[in-house]
């Protein structure tokens, strides 16, 4: 039987790359987003993955979109925690709600869909999470206080969940992508980008599949062994 996996902001870039890779290798999923509706139904209609829409900043919309799921497909043996936004500012002009948000957002979300998998995951004895950090989560950037500190506790989040699963077979590993080849990344003014990539050892920025394909192994059982790990994904950028 084919297992269950949820993947949040899964029906664009990094997300969907994850999306398409895990049904591709056999999993059921189901791909969350937050409202494009237009995307998301161009993306079932493309893939044939159902897109739920919720916003996993806010506990009760997951529990609900969680139970939604579990009624559809099954049991939920898989999250990748990909969900996330940008507020940039220096912090002597950020505002509260750039800083909350980005914090609800992208860390919260990592407990708030965690919270309503885990129990399920503990008595079944085995779970699977992976949780898309950052580089600049490593390293920190400049005006993304907000977005740093979030992938930042990411990290953090992701140890502390993998001590407390592991003796359940349930692992929680994290990826740090750096800049990938994603629509986001691409809108980034063209002078900025190259010095960007001139940062980086490989030349290039990185693919929303090569971030896919780490996922897939993490979420495998080749990986049982691995639990409380953070990938670096960057091409050399930062190493940590």
């Amino acid at each position: 039987m084919s297992r269950v996996a949820i993947v949040t902001g899964g029906t664009r870039g990094i997300g969907e790359a994850i999306s398409v890779g895990l049904k591709d290798a056999g999993y059921l999923v189901a791909a969350v987003y937050a409202g494009n509706d237009e995307a998301a139904e161009r993306f079932t209609n493309k893939t044939g993955i159902p897109a739920y829409k919720f916003d996993v900043s806010d506990y009760d919309q997951c529990a609900e979109g969680v139970g939604k799921v579990v009624s559809d497909l099954g049991p939920v043996d898989v999250v990748v925690n990909n969900a996330g936004i940008t507020k940039d500012g220096t912090l002597h002009r950020m505002s509260f709600d750039q800083w909350n948000s980005v914090i609800q957002t992208n860390l919260s979300s990592c407990f708030n869909m965690c919270h309503c998998v885990i129990e399920g995951m503990r008595e079944r004895g085995f779970g699977r999470v992976v949780n898309i950090g950052s580089v600049n989560g490593q390293a920190g950037q400049y005006g993304q206080a907000n977005y740093a500190a979030a992938k930042s506790g990411i990290h953090g989040f992701t140890k502390a969940l993998a001590l407390e699963g592991a003796a359940k077979g349930i692992t929680v590993n994290a990826i740090a992508p750096g800049y990938i080849d994603t629509d986001m990344v691409r809108a980034v003014p063209e002078r900025v980008l190259e010095k960007i990539i001139a940062t980086i050892p490989v030349g290039r920025l990185g693919h929303a599949e090569e971030i896919a394909r780490g996922v897939l192994f993490l979420v495998s059982e080749d990986a049982g062994f691995i639990t409380g790990s953070t990938l670096s994904m960057n091409g050399g950028q930062h190493m940590y």
